[in-house]
């Protein structure tokens, strides 16, 4: 082989070097092959969620503060295994928790910590009992679970949500 040749094949290896991984890239896409179908969320998109601001709260309504992630739970009677439930699934977030506010829809007899108490003033039609949401910074309803979820379904969600969203934290520590 005469040194141009080599010179030829070594530039055509080095194009195909780059050039392979856009073409698997575009089979992939085209072909649907290699792409997981299944979703990842363990909880539900709700369109009909109105935002924390648009639900019917008796007044005074619950202060949350600015820029904290919501977990909402309804809690109709008798369900303080199930606020516990919610309690250490927030102490299991470890250094994200103080990012988590939770809302416990209902009546209580006692109020957990880090746990802030609202009552409906009227049931809403998307609502569901015991069913529980999690909801953006901005009151955005962003998953929602039915009865009887498994929290670490729900820890799994929101542990994944507190790390894709991290650059908005330090965002807000910095102001």
């Amino acid at each position: 082989m005469s040194p141009l040749n080599r010179q030829r094949m070594k530039l055509l290896a080095l194009i195909m070097l780059f050039a392979a991984p856009l073409a698997s890239a575009w089979v992939m896409v085209e072909f649907r092959i290699g792409i997981p179908d299944e979703r990842t969320a363990h909880g539900e998109l709700n369109p009909d969620v109105p935002r924390l601001a648009g639900w019917p709260l008796v007044d005074p309504r619950p202060a949350i503060d600015h820029g904290d992630w919501v977990l909402a739970f309804d809690c109709a009677e008798g369900c303080e295994a199930e606020a516990d439930q919610w309690w250490r699934l927030h102490r299991a977030l470890g250094r994200e928790a103080p990012r988590v506010t939770r809302l416990r829809l209902g009546p209580a007899d006692e109020v957990l910590p880090g746990e802030v108490l609202g009552e409906w003033q009227a049931l809403p039609a998307w609502r569901d009992s015991g069913q529980l949401w999690l909801l953006d910074p901005q009151g955005e309803a962003v998953l929602s679970y039915s009865a009887g979820v498994d929290p670490q379904d729900v820890l799994a969600d929101l542990n994944h949500l507190l790390r894709m969203n991290n650059d908005q934290a330090t965002a807000l520590s910095d102001t």
